[in-house]
């Protein structure tokens, strides 16, 4: 393998709360320059041939690629008297498909919207969408690349055909439609007059379209030049009510505000932005809200719309977490994560408990869908090895009178064990996980195994038993995988979740060293055949536990990471993140940001782990800078002490020597969402071939 090329380091040091911090690598910032891409370029011709030479690469690119191939099924929803469903039988992108019934979306589906005729290389995707009331107009935004922008367009669902309405500049919030039927609600920007992909959208504002109208025309339902960083939300309306949610942040509290159609001022119902209120439906004059306010385990409470008043219909459970809550003509279905999987229970309007729903043990549900006009019940479901089953409930209240489970097509998927391991962290507190290993004899099943810890811990993210091809691959060729319920999560509630946010974030990390070093003390596994993979924040997670732990990890491979603690305010919708990670323009927030971000952390005398940084230069949302310059700073540390791929191996007690460093950037990918079905199978098989080899797996 060829050295990694030694990029250009810059004089450049800025002076933050009196403190000197320096940033040699400013200049891979600027996404458009001719030498950031040759920068790009030269990665790329390092990290390919290193990959494309691993033993495993082919044989996990097959397994994979027939993972991602195999048919799955998303959860229906009825419209208009017709039934509506994602699928995908091996396109590169999903189709949204609709039948009279169940059993004709089952066996003989109707194409609405193919999202692999969008573009010929399959990188245009379909990243929200929305049926009107009656089903006749299907509202839908095309993303490019990865991209977080995206076009709305219009398509009459009679004749499948795209009307001629466009609206380009929009992001985050899904169309809702209003009532009648012919106008929706989206968020929207100005044009970007610099570079799109980089640069601060500016001041958002919350818009209605009349379907057949020019966009021009669109009417301003909230704009706050004021309070620049302010989303505004439309949640669960009716033909009366008009609801608003308003934060400031990716995991904060927020207001909530209402008024009639038709009035123009709006009436606060909740305005301190301390907790969570997120509305599920109207009933009866009242609006229904899950909410962590003075219960941290969440519970649920209906609003009278007119006076304001509010009562308790399902309090906070003793132990389980109220994840979300839906109606249905006769009753509520509540939503509940037990130990980090999942249940559902039906209650009555009062909240009196009724039956659980019969969806399986040990799975995560991924979508609840119902109407309040309606008694039948959609759910989706899925599990570490279950590609989704989707469950069709018939109700009368909180009596369950009929259910129906259909798993996704195709062949099943070998049997694995899963257990739960719980380890103490720094804190005292015991922190759980999932240990998943595909079934063997007895003998095979107790020696210590090669390991993966996909981790996360933010911004009230569960990790809960969930289908994801590439674990699943890792478990299938006989790897063990583990799944940690860390602290920032939202496992346990918004007492967990605030354990690992600002001031507290080191505790996310103190709780993967307890995991890791709970499954080397009981034999799991071996700091040679332990590899630590994350994606997002999750890539933050594997890139601090690189620079703090470097002997704890056989390889570490940082997705689309934030990186770079100190700048990442400074980019797209960076500065939202604070809610979680506070502020760097804070002279207290950047003391603790500074102690652990990544790029300000790594050192020339350390060892590094053999490390595969992976990034999309489409990417957004977490800029591809992160990932740039943390390579240069790790490539520019471990200097000669690159190897090649007979270098950190499996065997001995840990890594004992530098690298490699390898940073793979797919240039036409943002991160993640509707990246087509090759590009996903290319950039797994690389990630595991990496972590298997330097594991032993492979």
């Amino acid at each position: 393998m060829s050295p990694s090329p030694a990029a250009r380091r810059d004089d450049v040091t800025e002076t933050l709360h009196g403190v000197d911090v320096s940033d040699p690598y400013r200049w891979l910032e600027d996404a458009d320059s001719a030498e950031t891409a040759a920068f790009v370029a030269a990665q790329n011709a390092i990290a390919e041939p290193y990959l494309a030479g691993l033993a495993g690469r082919e044989a996990y690119h097959a397994e994979v690629t027939d993972l991602l191939a195999a048919s799955t099924r998303g959860t229906p929803f009825e419209r208009g008297g017709r039934v509506f469903a994602w699928q995908n039988d091996g396109q590169n992108q999903d189709l949204l498909v609709t039948a009279r019934d169940i059993d004709g979306l089952e066996n003989d589906p109707q194409v609405l919207l193919d999202a692999n005729t969008l573009s010929d290389d399959g990188t245009r995707a379909v990243t929200t969408f929305s049926l009107n009331q009656d089903g006749s107009l299907l509202a839908y935004g095309v993303a490019d690349g990865g991209s977080d922008w995206r076009t709305l367009r219009v398509r009459d669902v009679a004749t499948g055909e795209d009307l001629l309405d466009e609206i380009p500049w929009t992001k985050w919030n899904p169309p809702v439609w209003l009532p009648g039927g012919r106008a929706f609600t989206y968020w929207a920007y100005d044009a970007p007059t610099g570079n799109e992909l980089t640069d601060e959208a500016g001041v958002g504002r919350l818009m209605a379209h009349e379907v057949g109208s020019d966009p021009a025309s669109d009417r301003v339902l909230f704009h706050r030049p004021d309070e620049p960083r302010l989303f505004a939300r439309v949640w669960p309306s009716d033909e009366e009510w008009f609801v608003l949610h308003t934060d400031n942040g990716s995991s904060s509290g927020n207001d909530l505000a209402v008024r009639r159609h038709g009035e123009e001022s709006l009436r606060m119902l909740v305005d301190t932005r301390d907790d969570e209120w997120h509305a599920v439906g109207i009933r009866d004059g009242s609006l229904f809200v899950v909410t962590d306010a003075e219960a941290p385990r969440y519970r649920l409470v209906a609003i009278d719309l007119t006076t304001g008043t509010r009562r308790d219909i399902l309090g906070e459970h003793d132990e389980d977490v109220l994840l979300d809550a839906a109606l249905t003509a006769s009753g509520i279905v509540a939503t509940y994560s037990h130990d980090a999987a999942h249940r559902a229970q039906l209650f009555t309007f009062a909240g009196e408990p009724g039956d659980a729903l019969p969806l399986g043990e040990g799975v995560s549900i991924v979508d609840v869908k119902t109407r309040d006009d309606s008694d039948r019940v959609f759910l989706g479901t899925t599990g570490f090895v279950d590609r989704g089953t989707r469950h069709v409930v018939d109700v009368a209240g909180a009596r369950v009178v009929a259910h129906r489970a259909i798993p996704s097509p195709g062949p099943a998927i070998a049997r694995v064990t899963t257990t739960r391991i719980r380890a103490v962290s720094t804190d005292g507190t015991s922190v759980p996980a999932f240990v998943v290993r595909a079934d063997e004899p007895s003998e095979a099943a107790s020696a210590p195994r090669p390991t993966l810890i996909w981790g996360y811990g933010g911004f009230n993210i569960a990790m809960n038993p969930e289908f994801r091809p590439m674990l699943a691959a890792w478990v299938l060729s006989g790897g063990t995988l583990v799944v940690p319920n860390l602290r920032g999560g939202g496992e346990f509630g918004s007492d967990w979740h605030r354990a690992g946010t600002k001031e507290r974030k080191q505790q996310v990390f103190d709780d993967l060293y307890a995991i890791a070093e709970h499954l080397i003390a009981t034999g799991v596994t071996t700091p040679a055949q332990l590899a630590l993979h994350g994606r997002s924040n999750g890539g933050l997670l594997a890139g601090a536990a690189l620079t703090q732990r470097p002997d704890l990890w056989a390889a570490v491979l940082p997705a689309v990471g934030v990186l770079d603690m100190l700048r990442y305010h400074r980019f797209t919708i960076g500065w939202a993140w604070a809610s979680d990670y506070g502020d760097p323009d804070d002279a207290d927030a950047f003391a603790y940001l500074r102690a652990y971000s990544p790029l300000h952390n790594v050192r020339p005398d350390a060892d590094y782990p053999p490390t595969l940084i992976t990034t999309g230069d489409h990417d957004d949302r977490v800029v591809p800078a992160h990932s740039f310059k943390f390579a240069a700073a790790l490539q520019h540390a471990v200097g000669s002490h690159t190897a090649g791929p007979t270098g950190a191996g499996p065997t001995g007690a840990g890594p004992t020597n530098a690298g490699p460093i390898l940073l793979s950037v797919d240039t036409r990918a943002g991160h993640g969402m509707g990246k087509p079905r090759d590009a996903r199978a290319r950039e797994f098989a690389d990630q595991l071939a990496f972590a298997a080899h330097h594991t032993g797996l492979r």
